[in-house]
């Protein structure tokens, strides 16, 4: 089906009155809310059993699996753009090494466990299986959907056309998994002892379950910078973003010219052509009149509707083809991260060890939201710190985290899956070692600090 703009205009206002439905639903419904389910999960589930597969009363266009890679190079494009900040990693490694070593050893094994359970293991169990089908676990679980749709376009163009479907379907049991597992973790930790600021869930704000700030509590969504009588602010903020994205678009044709036999993923060029974008900002001294508040926000935007039409678009047919490989490798994937949480960040962590490992319990089965999400819910008012470890890391982790993305397929489509996972696991125990032997006597000293 040829895809026209009414097409493209009708697939995002269904995922809008979605997103929409969904979100009076998490307002309303308590067990929802006591789920902390995202409306964007929601209305993707929604988007799937009334769409085609199911119901079919939903007129999707055909062409709504691919828009969830376009959409990754959107929020990959808003990444670096904006940024003010110079941080160097000495202050990083000062103010928050723990926190740096231990999330980046954590997302190194997860790839390298599977990726090399998926090339080793899997086909001796499973014939037939593509070697590539680990890697989409921590793509799903570490990644989550954009990850997902990113690693499995370039996995697609491989000649593996299932690899999309099965990131979403890890990327969605992890999403919602991660929640409902963090939520137990976090109740059996308030009973133990281990949270330092709750006693249990039942103590959190309402605006926590329903997901709406009231109206003295709410903030803005960042600055006006521009004056309207020659552009909006918001339009201003979105070129920049388009300009990324499609700069991208345009070096990988011409990269498909020059090296026809190579594929690059677009979303990491995008990631690069935003940097371009933020040089140009600063040799152009605009870079004052860009609010980065206001790009978050617009990959924010991205995401959810990423979320949306990467359930939406599973292709269930594959996942029941598929189905026992896929328990087999979440029911992995889900005892990873609790062992990880009980077992390393315990040991680890200099203080409030629980809080740290549920915010890595939770970027290792969804996105960064579901972090965020657990923390705020063994720490409601980021009292503990927590948060701002993580601000800090997530600069070194961010580009480790892209790195990850760009160059695990190509390794694993390349025969190299081996070589690549066995390089990740020494990585990370080395990271391990080295937050052992830099931070392990201060393991203790802070946690009992007062509040």
């Amino acid at each position: 089906m040829e895809l026209h703009a009414v097409n493209l205009l009708y697939d995002f206002a269904i995922a809008a009155a979605l997103l929409f439905v969904a979100k009076i639903l998490r307002c309303k419904l308590k067990f929802i809310q006591r789920a902390y389910i995202p409306a964007a999960l929601l209305a993707g589930f929604l988007g799937l059993f009334l769409g085609p597969q199911f119901l079919d009363v939903l007129p999707f266009s055909q062409e709504i699996g691919n828009y969830p890679s376009i959409l990754i190079s959107v929020l990959f494009g808003s990444m670096f753009v904006g940024t003010k900040d110079r941080v160097s990693v000495k202050s990083v490694l000062n103010g928050a090494g723990d926190t740096l070593l231990v999330n980046g050893a954590s997302e190194m094994m997860q790839f390298a466990l599977f990726t090399l359970i998926g090339v080793t293991v899997l086909p001796m169990v499973f014939g037939g299986i593509n070697e590539a089908f680990g890697l989409m676990l921590p793509a799903g679980f570490v990644g989550g959907h954009g990850t997902a749709a990113a690693i499995g376009g370039v996995l697609a163009e491989s000649g593996w056309a299932d690899a999309s479907t099965i990131g979403q379907t890890f990327a969605t049991v992890g999403l919602l998994g991660g929640i409902l597992l963090g939520v137990a973790l976090i109740n059996l930790g308030a009973r133990r002892g281990w949270t330092k600021v709750i006693k249990g869930v039942d103590e959190l704000p309402e605006e926590m379950l329903t997901g709406l700030v009231p109206g003295d509590k709410a903030a803005s969504l960042g600055k006006s910078t521009t004056n309207g009588v020659s552009i909006d602010s918001l339009t201003w903020h979105a070129c920049l973003v388009l300009v990324s994205v499609g700069m991208a678009y345009l070096v990988n044709e011409g990269l498909k010219v020059i090296l026809p036999s190579v594929s690059f993923p677009t979303y990491g060029l995008a990631l690069l052509c935003g940097i371009v974008v933020q040089f140009a900002l600063k040799a152009t001294k605009l870079d004052a009149n860009v609010d980065r508040d206001v790009i978050t926000h617009i990959g924010s935007s991205a995401t959810d509707f990423l979320v949306v039409f990467g359930i939406a678009s599973i292709k269930v047919s594959v996942v029941v083809r598929y189905w026992v490989p896929i328990i087999v490798l979440a029911a992995l994937g889900f005892l990873f991260v609790i062992a990880w949480l009980l077992l390393v960040s315990r040991r680890f962590f200099r203080r409030y060890w629980f809080e740290h490992g549920i915010y890595i319990f939770g970027m290792s089965t969804g996105v960064l939201a579901t972090g965020v999400i657990l923390l705020r819910i063994t720490d409601p008012e980021f009292r503990t710190g927590v948060l701002e470890d993580f601000g800090l890391a997530w600069i070194v982790l961010s580009v480790m985290d892209a790195l990850l993305v760009a160059f695990a397929p190509v390794f694993v489509v390349a025969g190299q899956g081996v070589a690549f996972a066995l390089a990740l696991v020494a990585a990370s125990v080395v990271a391990l070692a080295l937050c052992r032997f830099v931070f392990g006597r201060k393991k203790h000293e802070q946690e009992g600090e007062q509040l």
